[in-house]
């Protein structure tokens, strides 16, 4: 059995973290840690992991966790992962870090939309965890930097379609929408009930965080500098997003020879469900689970391809690709732990 410690396992993915592997076959839920609730049984946290999770939550020590843990999830605030990673891969603990500091290539780019990079050297060793795109140097990792939820719903119905030329890179434009949860945990006005129930609105438009990650990928799949439009909404529902990407085509096709792309690209990809073209992605469909949804349409009068994808944030947008990552890491079935059936409704 694998040793596995959730770093932040009180916040919302890492929550979902604990969900997920408390479930999983091959693991071992050894430690959990939690700044507020150090001392708590993380079933008086959250009640519905009653009889599922006896564990309680610890204060982090940086020299506990080797002992006692193989694998590391850190699902920590951005800055927090920077300096806790270095000493964790120094024991020989592998790191599966869900905040921003290890996605980046560049660090230049890193710290351009966050703050300066207190390890840089262990950023050049990290690899994007895409699993579905990177699968072979994830499996290889000791330090995965798990991807945004964002980033995941525009990458994953892009890469393939920029790899085979069908695509303008020029003319990418993506306006996604995410539920609350994805702001985290702490209390802010702007995830108050009454701030976003009745409420539709963008946010971070064209300043959003994510976009560098978003463009250091597709610069690296389109072999040179790629910027995609992004506007991001906030939508009154607790988990799921949905991205809407637009793009001229680079040659007349039709939507078929775009779905045969992306199914010819996932085809050994058990998590990325390309919809037929009878059915449009619902947020819905996809709930709690690690699937996503990608559906074509081409506007041929303006030779315009729409794709749309759906994700529950908190899992293939977070906690589930973490894990994903790990069973690639581990060299077990990609699919372990992961496969919930997603609620009728």
């Amino acid at each position: 059995m694998i040793r596995v410690a959730v770093v932040g396992a009180t916040g919302y993915a890492g929550a979902e973290l604990v969900r997920i592997l408390s479930m999983h076959p091959e693991v071992e839920l050894a430690v959990l840690t939690s700044r507020q609730h150090a001392g708590k049984r993380f079933a008086a946290v959250y009640p519905g992991m009653e009889t599922l999770c006896e564990l309680v939550c610890e204060a982090f020590d940086v020299e506990q966790i080797p002992n006692r843990a193989d694998i590391a999830f850190l699902a920590l605030p951005h800055q927090l992962p920077m300096a806790i990673a270095p000493n964790l891969l120094a024991a020989g603990v592998r790191v599966v870090d869900l905040s921003a500091d290890f996605r980046f290539t560049s660090q230049k780019r890193y710290e351009s939309a966050y703050q300066p990079h207190s390890a840089p050297d262990v950023l050049a060793q990290s690899v994007y965890g895409l699993s579905e795109v990177y699968r072979e140097q994830i499996g290889a990792a000791d330090l995965v930097g798990n991807p945004g939820c964002y980033p995941t719903t525009v990458l994953l119905p892009l890469v393939p379609l920029l790899r085979a030329g069908l695509v303008d890179a020029d003319s990418l434009v993506a306006d996604a929408k995410s539920g609350v949860s994805g702001a985290g945990r702490s209390p802010s006005l702007t995830t108050h009930f009454c701030e976003v129930t009745e409420s539709y609105k963008p946010y971070k438009v064209a300043e959003h965080r994510h976009n560098p990650e978003m463009d250091e990928v597709l610069s690296r799949e389109a072999d040179r500098p790629v910027h995609v439009t992004f506007v991001p909404h906030l939508v009154p529902m607790s988990r799921g997003m949905l991205t809407t990407i637009y793009a001229r085509l680079d040659h007349a096709a039709s939507e078929e020879a775009v779905r045969d792309c992306l199914r010819s690209f996932y085809d050994r990809a058990p998590f990325v469900r390309v919809c037929s073209d009878q059915r449009i992605p619902d947020t819905r469909h996809v709930r709690g689970t690690n699937f996503c949804d990608i559906g074509v349409r081409v506007d041929s009068a303006n030779n315009r391809l729409i794709l749309m994808a759906a994700i529950d944030n908190l899992v293939k947008g977070a906690a589930g690709q973490a894990v994903q990552n790990m069973n690639l890491m581990i060299g077990v079935d990609e699919t372990c732990g992961l496969l919930p059936s997603p609620y009728p409704l």
